[in-house]
């Protein structure tokens, strides 16, 4: 007998997905397998397609569990079948690579059979992988708070996203922090993308100046729960509803609405509980599509705070090339050192 169980044949959709080493354990602290995880996405292959379908999507794979290594497949494995379809996208170096683009349920359990726990889709859909067709606001708390710091700034986000005539829908991050998404019309690029978050990041921050911050450098942020602006840049991803985290847990990120958000914890939402929890609550993100915001008052709020408040564009991520009106990529304390 195989070693974590002989392979075994799902039907998803009408296709046959094969997985081998079914009884491998993926979470030590508490035996879940790898058939767990192929189940939890069969189950939740409806919702997830709703919410990364037709995306490029990057697969973050752990084949031996997370005791072992990770690393992101940002190109479709070899030997994928020819059913997992792909499409082309470009990274900020100008490199291009035709990544997994899920049009089907079984795409999920097939990724899953390689070891991936997360699915982090781009934020745009074929054919137009170059205007966002949604905003995400990563409300990240720092190491010294939790999960309750972050829904009290979720709040004051949700607050904002309304003056800025957009609709904020929360999910927790599978982590202590919770993703807001917003569906937008796919007019603006990522620059202007990213310019809106960091526009309505920075009056969140005013609005909660002691809970919040944006503040890119760590050594600013004095212990409040940063506003992620720079997952709005390109090739930066957050990881969808209803994956799987590489936690001891197992956590799954789960879509709510905004009263469920204040009275859940993300311990509830695991590999053995989500699917349950979808079944009698349902999908909170489904109405999402029902219309899409424009960006016009955020993008005038960035121009504002540029023109009254000498406020501009802030520091992108250290592998990006440089980019245009970015200012010096240092953090403050080594620049005063080296005046």
């Amino acid at each position: 007998m195989a070693k974590h169980g002989e392979a075994i044949e799902f039907e998803v959709g009408g296709r046959a997905v094969r997985v081998s080493s079914p009884d491998k354990v993926y979470f030590p602290d508490r035996g879940i397998t790898k058939r767990e995880v192929v189940e939890h996405y069969i189950a939740l292959g409806g919702p997830l397609l709703r919410a990364i379908g037709e995306r490029p999507t990057t697969l973050k794979r752990f084949p031996d569990g997370i005791s072992g290594e990770f690393f992101y497949a940002k190109r479709v494995p070899k030997g994928a079948p020819e059913w997992v379809d792909k499409v082309e996208i470009t990274f900020p170096s100008g490199r291009k690579a035709e990544e997994v683009c899920p049009t089907e349920p079984a795409v999920f359990a097939w990724a899953a059979n390689l070891g991936t726990l997360d699915f982090h889709p781009w934020p745009v859909r074929r054919p137009d992988v170059d205007h966002p067709d949604e905003l995400r606001i990563d409300v990240d708390p720092p190491d010294e708070a939790g999960f309750e710091d972050a829904v009290r700034v979720a709040a004051t986000v949700r607050e904002v996203l309304a003056d800025a005539g957009l609709t904020g829908y929360p999910k927790t991050s599978g982590g202590r922090g919770v993703h807001v998404l917003v569906r937008i019309r796919p007019e603006w690029d990522f620059i202007a993308v990213r310019h809106a978050v960091i526009a309505l990041g920075r009056e969140v921050e005013r609005r909660a100046p002691g809970q919040a911050t944006i503040a890119w450098w760590k050594e600013e942020r004095e212990g409040r729960v940063f506003i992620d602006y720079n997952q709005a840049a390109r090739d930066r991803t957050v990881a969808s509803t209803w994956s799987v985290r590489g936690t001891g847990r197992a956590t799954v990120s789960t879509p709510l609405t905004w009263e469920q958000l204040t009275e859940v914890h993300p311990d509830d939402f695991d590999v053995r509980t989500a699917a349950a929890w979808f079944a009698e609550h349902g999908d909170p993100h489904e109405a999402m599509d029902a219309e899409a915001f424009g960006l016009e008052t955020a993008l005038e709020w960035y121009d504002r705070d540029e023109r009254d408040h000498g406020q501009a564009e802030m520091p992108y991520p250290p592998d990006y090339p440089k980019m245009p009106g970015e200012p010096k990529r240092v953090q403050p304390s080594k620049a005063r050192s080296d005046t």
